[in-house]
């Protein structure tokens, strides 16, 4: 018998308002709410094994639904996948005995959780972050643009990557993602590409160019862009939507269903093959200078003794910050205080210690059902006000990625800041 989904966790029915409880947890921890743990299937996908997922609950969800090959954070958003479960892809929130999801604590307490700027234009916390985790690579796709996905009253999705070293001690099947197209490909080419669907492998990544994944660096991809992730351990942030169009009709021997394609664009045009082609960003696709314009390594952003901030996800998607993610290293027995100028989602990834001295850990495994210690939200007073991080550990770091909302870091560097000396 398969483990409950998160949502059946066996705690104590709420019986006071989301907005009391939140109100006093943030009072008492400094500004935190514990989330647990939101574990996601993808029934075309092979599970990569380096969530910490307990091997026994890859198929948590039942085979038909395709094993766990991502876990979310801090997420607001549903998961656009068929048969889904009601509360799938959305974050719970855990206090003491009481349990709500993230989204109730956003629509009832708005600003003193995501902070005025951010709730008055967007009504919600609009983006979250995920690991994603595959044993093999996926199919070229994109991920529409706001005027697109507003035709099947969706939102585009912009999105980033990181690859964290405490989730990647393997490579998997294809550590190499390909993107963009070649310099000098043509829309006929694609429109053949697609004309080919049904004979098998329709040749997308004939026209691609793919690039070797580095563990510890990352990238930025807008919307619009093709890309096939590779077998690397992702940290994603990304826009509060999960529109996407596959591309590729085949990949190691699956058969991608034309219906993948076309999900997110309107009906009237699922056989419009030239309408299909023009969903791409041509000038971005064939860009000549596409690593230099989107490829990232850490950038300090604050130091101190014994510890060390790094920015892993920085830049701005046609001039405009969407999200940034820091990456927070202190040595053993080290401590610090961090203020941010905004709200923020953040998982442990390596170590143990306190956090406002609440327990962060990061688990060795987990059971699809287990609650963890390795996930919070930080509300943005909170931030602002400063959170203190302790390493209790005498031998191992304490490492946590945390990412933010948009326009919240004025100081985050532009892409190419690691070239610079």
């Amino acid at each position: 018998m398969r483990p409950p989904p998160a949502s059946t966790l066996e705690l104590t029915p709420r019986h006071r308002g989301v907005a009391s409880i939140v109100g006093e947890a943030l009072g008492r921890t400094g500004g935190l709410l514990r989330l647990a743990p939101c574990w996601v299937p993808r029934s075309f996908l092979q599970p990569g094994r380096r969530l910490k997922l307990h091997p026994d609950d890859l198929y948590a969800f039942g085979l038909e639904r395709g094993g766990i090959d991502e876990r979310w954070f801090a997420s607001t958003t549903e998961a656009a996948n068929e048969n889904r479960t009601p509360d799938e892809g959305l974050s719970w929130c855990v206090v003491g005995g009481e349990k709500f999801t993230l989204r109730q604590a956003v629509e009832e307490c708005g600003a003193d959780l995501v902070g005025e700027r951010i709730w008055a234009r967007y009504r919600r916390w609009p983006v979250y972050a995920k690991f994603f985790d595959n044993m093999g690579p996926i199919p070229h796709h994109m991920h529409q643009d706001d005027a697109q996905a507003a035709l099947v009253g969706q939102e585009g999705k912009p999105e980033a990557y990181y690859f964290p070293p405490q989730h990647n001690p393997v490579g998997n099947n294809f550590p190499h993602t390909f993107m963009g197209l070649a310099p000098g490909t043509t829309k006929a080419q694609v429109r053949h590409c697609l004309e080919r669907w049904r004979h098998g492998d329709n040749g997308i990544l004939d026209l691609a160019q793919a690039h070797r994944l580095k563990v510890g660096s990352g990238w930025i991809m807008e919307p619009r862009v093709l890309h096939a992730p590779g077998s690397l351990c992702t940290y994603e942030p990304q826009w509060g939507s999960d529109v996407f169009a596959m591309y590729q009709s085949l990949v190691e021997g699956r058969a991608v269903p034309w219906s993948l394609l076309v999900k997110d664009m309107p009906p009237d045009r699922h056989q419009d093959l030239d309408y299909i082609v023009d969903q791409l960003d041509w000038e971005k696709n064939v860009d000549p200078e596409f690593k230099r314009h989107r490829y990232l390594e850490p950038v300090v952003a604050a130091e101190g003794s014994g510890w060390v901030d790094r920015w892993v996800i920085y830049g701005t998607f046609d001039g405009f910050q969407r999200f940034t993610a820091k990456e927070l290293t202190l040595s053993p027995g080290a401590s610090c205080t961090i203020a941010d100028s905004g709200a923020y989602g953040l998982t442990c990834v390596q170590g143990g210690g306190t956090i406002n001295g609440e327990p962060l850990s990061s688990p060795v495994m987990i059971r699809f059902h287990e609650l963890t210690h390795d996930e919070w939200f930080c509300s943005e007073a909170g931030a602002r006000r400063g959170v203190e991080f302790r390493n209790t550990s005498e031998v191992e770091p304490l490492v946590c990625l945390r990412y933010f909302g948009p326009e919240t870091q004025p100081d985050a560097p532009p892409v190419g800041a690691h070239l610079v000396t």
